[in-house]
């Protein structure tokens, strides 16, 4: 499904993903032609990792439950090296092969869409679709007991079912439902688990058809889910879609937390449908030597790739080198020529490159002409390609090889910016790292410890303090001693409850993770110390989970002006999205979206335009490359520190309300 959608033209993707054109129109709307088109482009040449099916050894469980040459089964990507959560590994038993056993995660999809079908002995169940699925859920409904029809268009995959000991028919010479009646001795299907692939919606009817009444159909497959409300009607009939391995899938805490469900409430998990796929390896109940159609060394990975699209291949086995050497090393060269770096010349290496710093903060050190030296990330992946793609001398994934540049880049999840902050600036390095500085008071507390100003230079990546609109707006009230009175709205627009900056001990919430912005943005303004703040959310109710993101901030400061954050998940996309407005000597300027500065009652000014939305993220990174030479942080520390402070009391204030509606 990958590589075609890879290879289909911009339009092809655009009509596989109606979902996304919307939201591409709406920022249009929003944020300008120029900044969508980047956005976009930037997005289609993300790689995308293959694979979900692997069997190799341990090489590093971090003090988890598996020891170092434990051979065991993931859902990693396809790589040499994977890297997953506790809760996705599977031990292998001595008697399996690794080869077998890279056939499990697999195994579980047809498991877990066999456990939804409920079979007891006996029963009838019809299988549509004998691809690799289909044809372990084949097994594995004869293991439990039940008479099985397996049913394809593909006479080879018709006769392998067959020698599984279960009756099957080849649907391009024989007619279906005339010979699930027989098979069913005139009842019916007591259930029909449909494993096929298919943008035909008639696959779901044939296998109402067939069923009995009060039939169950279980849908593991692809197929057109344009449903005939009297199929289901007549009959009664069940209908229930798989979701992949079973319980735990696509939940983080689970997955990448490795919070398992208890064993009493939950019996399968994912993982535990692992360990059920290899011991009926084990016990030779399922068997998969005959899956394999061809074998490529991971050399011949595109061979392989093009071999499954283009052919009627079954199963494709990709094997890996066993290099001790490539296994223990931690970083890559990106380039065979040796790269010399003027002398006085600064070098940086990030840590992170996820969607942001790959899409914004990368090309605008590009640009500004920084001397990149390592690229670190977790897995290795984005590493690899964002670092040729942008001239990286090196890609790893040890934090300790981006010490051994002068200055860092620090673009990771919220949770970890504090730490690493704290090492690098230990260690006499320079460090611009993205918002937030810290999750904690304790914290920025450490960081302010580890920090020499006269040493070090350390800055946030408070942008928008260095748009040109707001630097228009600063120039203008800059010679006013008046107080000013400041309103921020940022219409953010919901994220998913379950997203990793809803997680306090993760992201800190998305008010100390984006808010932050604007109280940076309100203390650069006004231009003196924050005095004083309060914070109100909305309560929580039926409809609301999620109630931190929808909040007032109000801020007071020592020369007497006030201000006012509205951070604000429940407007709509049609509104500007941010808009900042400053109110004094009896006149007021109003920002839209960055692109519109206008003037009301101002005298001498009426409006500041630029042609697409211009959140200074450039000018922002060139001070830091500026404040490499001169040896002065960007912000100064007292500004910077006071925000972070502020930004963490806020957000706890916030988190107190919400804690207190649920007692």
């Amino acid at each position: 499904m990958l590589v075609e959608f890879g290879k289909a033209n911009l339009l092809n993707k655009a009509r596989s993903q109606p979902d996304k054109v919307k939201m591409v129109l709406d920022k249009v709307i929003t944020d300008g032609v120029k900044s969508t088109y980047d956005a976009v482009n930037a997005k289609l040449n993300e790689p995308l990792p293959l694979g979900y099916c692997n069997a190799g050894s341990v090489i590093d469980s971090g003090g988890g439950a598996f020891e170092h040459g434990t051979r065991v089964v993931s859902n990693g990507f396809h790589a040499e090296v994977v890297r997953v959560g506790q809760n996705l590994v599977a031990e292998i038993p001595d008697n399996v092969d690794d080869e077998s056993a890279c056939f499990t995660a697999l195994g579980a999809i047809a498991l877990q869409g066999v456990r939804l079908v409920s079979p007891t002995i006996g029963e009838s169940v019809v299988v549509l679709g004998l691809g690799l699925v289909g044809l372990l859920a084949v097994q594995i409904l004869k293991a439990n007991g039940c008479r099985v029809l397996a049913a394809d268009y593909d006479p080879k995959r018709v006769e392998l079912a067959a020698s599984y000991g279960v009756e099957a028919i080849d649907l391009s010479q024989q007619e279906l439902y005339s010979h699930a009646s027989i098979f069913t001795r005139g009842r019916g299907a007591d259930a029909v688990l449909v494993a096929a692939s298919s943008k035909s919606n008639d696959v779901i009817h044939q296998a109402c058809e067939i069923s009995r009444k009060r039939g169950r159909v279980v849908l593991v497959g692809v197929v057109g889910l344009n449903l005939r409300r009297s199929d289901f009607y007549e009959k009664e009939i069940t209908f229930q879609v798989s979701c992949s391995y079973g319980p735990g899938r696509y939940d983080p805490a689970y997955e990448l937390e490795g919070r398992d469900y208890p064993i009493g409430f939950v019996r399968w998990t994912e993982q535990r449908n692992f360990e059920a796929v290899l011991d009926m390896m084990s016990s030779g109940v399922l068997d998969v030597k005959g899956l394999v159609t061809r074998r490529y060394r991971i050399d011949d990975a595109v061979s392989a790739y093009a071999d499954l699209t283009e052919s009627n291949a079954l199963g494709i086995v990709l094997e890996y080198s066993r290099s001790e050497k490539t296994i223990e090393s931690r970083a890559v060269s990106l380039s065979d020529q040796e790269r010399s770096v003027t002398p006085g010349t600064k070098t940086l290496s990030f840590v992170g490159a996820g969607s942001y710093a790959s899409k914004v903060l990368i090309p605008a050190f590009k640009k500004a002409g920084a001397e990149f030296s390592t690229l670190v990330t977790s897995s290795g992946t984005s590493a690899a390609f964002y670092g040729s793609k942008f001239g990286f001398e090196k890609a790893s994934t040890d934090f300790n090889h981006a010490l051994t540049s002068d200055a860092l880049v620090i673009a990771t999840r919220h949770n970890q910016h504090a730490e690493q902050v704290e090492r690098a600036l230990k260690s006499g390095r320079h460090v611009f790292v993205e918002k937030p500085l810290a999750l904690t008071l304790t914290e920025i507390d450490n960081i302010e410890k580890a920090w020499r100003p006269d040493d070090s230079v350390l800055t946030v990546g408070f942008n928008r303090r260095y748009s040109p609109h707001i630097r228009k707006i600063k120039e203008l009230t800059r010679p006013l001693t008046v107080p000013k009175t400041v309103l921020m709205t940022m219409n953010v627009g919901e994220i998913p409850e379950d997203h990793w900056v809803h997680d306090v001990e993760v992201g800190g919430g998305r008010v100390l993770g984006e808010a932050c912005h604007y109280i940076d943005l309100m203390r650069y303004l006004v231009g003196h110390p924050i005095v004083g703040f309060n914070a109100i959310a909305m309560k929580k109710n039926s409809a609301l989970k999620v109630t931190d993101d929808k909040a007032i901030i109000s801020l007071s400061f020592s020369d007497g002006s006030i201000g006012c954050i509205h951070y604000l998940a429940n407007g709509g996309s049609k509104f500007p999205k941010e808009r900042v407005e400053v109110f004094c000597n009896d006149a007021v300027l109003q920002l839209d979206n960055f692109r519109k500065l206008r003037g009301f009652g101002w005298r001498g000014f009426s409006a500041f335009r630029t042609p697409y939305q211009n959140k200074g993220q450039q000018q922002c990174v060139e001070a830091f490359l500026k404040a490499l030479v001169s040896g002065e942080s960007p912000i100064p520390p007292n500004e910077l520190i006071e925000v972070a402070r502020v930004s963490v009391a806020v957000a706890d204030q916030l988190r107190q309300q919400t804690s207190a509606q649920m007692l």
